[in-house]
């Protein structure tokens, strides 16, 4: 299967900047689309809200909170994939979750996958 793992989350002031890096690894034949989620304090995991995405020919999108404020961007020989978030707020504070989904290698064939990683604190203090 495809691992996903998160980093670069932390505890940064208002208006301060982090870099959030989402990282792939496996027999991955290709990724398509990746997402960045974020869940705030008290919300389930179904209340998770769709950040950003970029898709396999860098397209993106952003939920209209973050837009001017994050970039997202890919490389795909390294298959990492990051969020850039500046002028950051104290409501930008949750978990924030990698979804990656492509297609990877198995033995006998080609597959497609769909996974998350655990997560990353960011924390934006007043």
């Amino acid at each position: 299967q495809v691992q996903v793992v998160e980093s670069g989350g932390g505890l940064v002031q208002v208006g301060g900047s982090l870099r959030l890096s989402c990282a792939a690894s496996g027999r991955i034949r290709r990724i398509n689309d990746v997402g960045w989620y974020r869940q705030a304090p008290g919300k389930q995991r179904e209340q998770r809200e769709l950040v950003a995405t970029i898709a396999s020919d860098n397209s993106t999108n952003y939920v209209n909170s973050v837009k001017g404020r994050f970039t997202i961007s890919r490389d795909n020989a390294r298959n990492t994939v990051t969020l850039q978030m500046n002028s950051l707020k104290p409501e930008d504070t949750a978990v924030y979750y990698c979804n990656a989904r492509g297609i990877y290698y198995t033995t006998w064939d080609l597959r497609n996958f769909d996974s998350w990683g655990q997560g990353t604190q960011v924390t934006v203090s007043p």
